[in-house]
Formats: C-alpha cells, structure tokens, sequence
C-alpha cells in the first residue's frame, strides 16, 4: 500500500533516514506534515517575490515616466518661447488658442506626472536598496499603484499624443506666413478701372509645407494609438495567462495534498 503512494523524489523514506524530535521514526503522518509546512514556505517565498517584482516595476514606470515628462514638457515650453509670431500675418484665430491650449495642457499633464513620479520614486528607492525580503511591505508602491499607473499613463500615452498635436500645430504657425505676401502682390488694381483684380500667383509653399507635415503625423498618431492599445491588450493578455498558469498550479497542489491525505486514511 505504500509502494502505491505518490511520494516525491528527493525525499527520504518515513521511519528510515529521519526522525521525530521524540527520537522515534517519522511515520507517513509527520512526513505529510513536514511536507506541508514545507509548501507553505515556498508559498510564502513566492508571494514575496511576486511583490518584489511589483515593486522593481513600478519603480522602472517612476523613473521612465519622470524621465519622458521632464523632457517632453521642456521640448512643449521652448517651442512656445521660441516660437516667432509674424506681426504682419493675420492667423486664424482658432489656430492661435488651439496651439496655447494643447501646449498648456501638454506641460499640465507631463508636470503632474512628474510630481507623482518626484513624490513616490524616494520612497520606493530607499526600500529597494535594502537587501532584505522582508522589508517590500515597507514600501509604498502597493497603495500608490494607481498613482503610479496614472503617471505612466499621463506621461506615455496621453503626453506623447498631446506632443504630436503640438507639433502639427507648431508646423502651422511656422510655415503658413511663408510666401504670404506673393498672395497679396497678386491682387492689384486694374488702370481702367478701381475694381482689383487678381493676377496669377504662386501657390503658397508655407501652407503645403504645413498641409505635409499634418498629413505625414496623422497615420502616426493613428499608430501610436493602434500600438497602445495592442500593447495594453497583450500585457493583460499576459498577465491574465499567468493568473491561470497560477492557479492551475494551485490546483494541482491541492489535488496532491488530497490524495496523500487519503492515503494518510487508508494507512
């Protein structure tokens, strides 16, 4: 009968090689026993490297997205300084507030994922530095995490889709005052008579050059976001594979520790 038990390789024999702390041998009983306690602790030493992997990503998702807001907001405030406004141009009006609203609203939200990332990334720092398994619950990233995930966001997906939109709208305000004066040259009046008339002239090479570069960054846009949204699917895709993978492994332990319970019974 106990030729037939499920009894793992590597493991001494009960009665032979060990024994019990009273000095008898270890029977079928104390050996489930061990065995348990055993898988509890490998249990417990996989959940606290599950939440060290945790704590080492959210601290990469801080330091990447500190990284990209700090240099995407800087690009979003030296292009509206250094941008020259033509005084002798007229610009559309919608042009002007779209462009001060997508740049402020650019530095607004690369600025707060940068103060989200400033404010926890010492905290998760300081605990990752220190070699000791125990001190993860130390670290704040658990109760932060939607704080970090709203800094990752913020800085990847809606920033970078802002930063694209600034600069079809930079392009345009640069370019659409070239060649502008050939278009008001080639309205004249006529000798004869006091009506204007309006004489073959250029096309404007400004507004191609801004009608170009809006239809070269719109596919991009649409496949930054076609890209996003795939690599959001495939991370939870992912994760939620490994959740099964994990839980049929869980499955497969319990379905052990009943068998070798009832052959616990039987003996």
């Amino acid at each position: 009968m106990s030729s037939e038990l499920n009894v793992p390789m590597g493991s001494p024999a009960p009665g032979v090689s060990e024994r019990a702390p009273d000095g008898r041998g270890m029977d079928y009983r104390d050996w489930v026993r061990r065995s348990y306690l055993e898988l509890v602790s490998s249990n417990h030493h996989s959940v606290q490297a599950l939440s060290w992997r945790k704590l080492y990503l959210s601290r990469a998702k801080l330091k990447a997205s500190s990284r990209t807001s700090a240099l995407l907001s800087g690009f979003a405030m030296v292009a509206m300084v250094e941008v020259q406004l033509e005084m002798e141009y007229s610009y559309p009006r919608v042009l002007l507030i779209a462009f001060s609203v997508c740049t402020t609203v650019l530095v607004a939200v690369h600025l707060f994922a940068l103060l989200i990332s400033t404010c926890i990334l010492p905290n998760v720092e300081a605990v990752s530095n220190i070699h000791n398994l125990n001190s993860v619950s130390e670290s704040p990233h658990e109760r932060m995490h939607n704080y970090i995930e709203l800094a990752w966001g913020f800085s990847t997906a809606l920033g970078i889709l802002l930063f694209l939109a600034e600069v079809v709208l930079l392009c345009w305000i640069k370019f659409l005052p070239v060649d502008s004066g050939a278009v008001k040259k080639a309205t004249t009046c006529s000798p004869t008579t006091d009506t204007p008339t309006i004489s073959p002239a250029p096309q404007n090479s400004g507004w191609q050059a801004a009608l170009a570069s809006t239809i070269i960054m719109v596919p991009v846009g649409v496949i930054f976001v076609v890209f996003t949204i795939h690599f959001y699917r495939s991370l939870v895709r992912h994760k939620t594979e490994r959740h099964h993978q994990e839980i049929e492994e869980l499955h497969k332990i319990k379905v052990q520790l009943d068998g070798q319970e009832r052959g616990l019974q039987s003996v």
